[in-house]
């Protein structure tokens, strides 16, 4: 069982520049190498949706987040809401 603790903090946000594509950020898993820039690149986007997923099963989660950036990237209108409902389970 996951513990409260055991949860990565993520943002997705739209680009301003570079296409308008969608992206993610997983903050906790940010290095002092990328911090600054990975937080400056998503805090000039247009912010999306934000969340925590539980680091149980983790990948499975990031799975879910890559398929529905590709979705939007290719057209497809997702409404914050829709998004979070996919992640389901993952979500803490």
């Amino acid at each position: 069982m996951a513990f409260e603790f055991q949860k990565t903090m993520f943002e997705v946000y739209r680009e301003m520049r570079y296409g308008a594509q969608f992206r993610v950020v997983y903050f906790t898993e940010l290095q002092d190498h990328n911090k600054e820039s990975e937080i400056n690149r998503a805090m000039a986007g247009e912010h999306f949706v934000d969340g925590f997923i539980r680091d149980l099963k983790k990948d499975d989660a990031k799975a879910v987040i890559d398929s529905l950036l590709e979705r939007m990237n290719n057209g497809d209108r997702l409404e914050p809401t829709d998004f979070l409902k996919a992640l389901g389970e993952h979500l803490v």
